[in-house]
């Protein structure tokens, strides 16, 4: 009896331990989710719909785009947290979310190099400070001059608390002395209509959403958060420019990540997926359309990327006295 039992129990245990590789070389069989941490009409949310597009005719399977805004991601990822770590349910990941909104709280509501594994790094858009054009600012310089003549200061939007546009306007505010609140919105539209209507007098865009806006003499463009001068706006100063606070010239970026424990087959699968859609040309141009400069990543960037901007962005965060509760 015992040498029958040592012959199944071997037999059964490599059966068990074939059974995850079988599952990842046949994924997907089915639908994907693709959790959009910020509200339709949102770049973050044009850009995660243009990867499902090209993903789903890559992998075989539809890649259905859900979007769960609010907290700046928090909720979005919350849920991901609760789904299963099978690969059918992902989630597009901007920088803030990676390397800001967790510490911009004491008790961080999340550990972004340990809750997620990496996909692929999709893309970096530069980010541009902006004015209603109803408004009496037409240069950077004209802040100072606002700020003064305004009961409280300068009112300034983000798309939350802990964005990258949060982060940015209240480092640049503080480095030019200028007495500025912050007015957290729920996602970059929100922000956008107060701006439009002159209801705050300056907000951070991804400078692909600000385009139309400027175009249309709506908005004027105040620097670019970035080391270089964008293509879409040449004639607008980039923050080191016109400050001394060319430290903040630094381009948002977007991810795709799974919950962490996700095998790597899989992810490895979605990487290849979105490597394939960077020479297709209709995502090509679609993301390129937004501003958006396209990028070759592995797996392993997504982290290694986050590592790199923590290291400027948390120490930022301590000085500033950002964390709340």
């Amino acid at each position: 009896m015992k040498p029958l039992i040592t012959a199944i129990f071997p037999s059964l245990l490599l059966g068990a331990l074939a059974l995850p590789a079988a599952h990842a070389q046949n994924y997907p069989s089915k639908p994907i989710q693709l959790i959009a941490q910020q509200p339709p009409g949102s770049g973050s949310d044009a850009m995660t719909r243009v990867w499902a597009d090209c993903a789903a005719r890559e992998l075989g399977q539809p890649v259905v785009v859900q979007n769960k805004p609010g907290a700046n991601g928090v909720l979005a990822i919350n849920y991901l947290k609760g789904q299963a770590a099978d690969g059918y349910t992902l989630m597009s990941i901007g920088m803030s979310q990676m390397t800001i909104t967790p510490f911009a709280h004491k008790q961080p509501p999340y550990d972004p190099l340990k809750d997620f594994d990496g996909v692929a790094v999709l893309g970096t858009s530069p980010l541009v400070l902006v004015a209603p054009a109803a408004g009496p600012v037409r240069r950077l310089a004209d802040l100072d001059a606002l700020a003064k003549a305004t009961p409280g200061g300068i009112n300034f939007g983000s798309p939350g608390k802990g964005s990258p546009a949060h982060l940015l306007t209240t480092a640049l505010t503080d480095r030019l002395n200028l007495a500025a609140t912050h007015v957290p919105f729920v996602g970059e539209s929100a922000g956008m209509t107060a701006l439009l209507g002159n209801q705050i007098q300056l907000m951070t865009l991804v400078i692909g959403t600000a385009a139309a806006q400027v175009k249309a003499g709506k908005l004027i463009p105040l620097a670019v958060f970035a080391a270089e001068r964008s293509s879409l706006m040449p004639d607008v100063p980039t923050i080191a420019e016109v400050s001394p606070a060319k430290e903040l010239a630094r381009p948002a970026w977007l991810a795709i990540v799974a919950k962490a424990g996700t095998a790597p087959d899989m992810l490895n699968r979605l990487n290849a997926a979105t490597q394939k859609c960077r020479t297709d040309e209709n995502y090509r141009s679609r993301l390129e359309a937004m501003n958006t400069t396209l990028v070759s990543s592995t797996t392993a960037d997504v982290k290694a990327w986050a590592e790199r901007d923590i290291k400027v962005w948390k120490p930022l965060i301590d000085k500033l006295g950002l964390a709340n509760e």
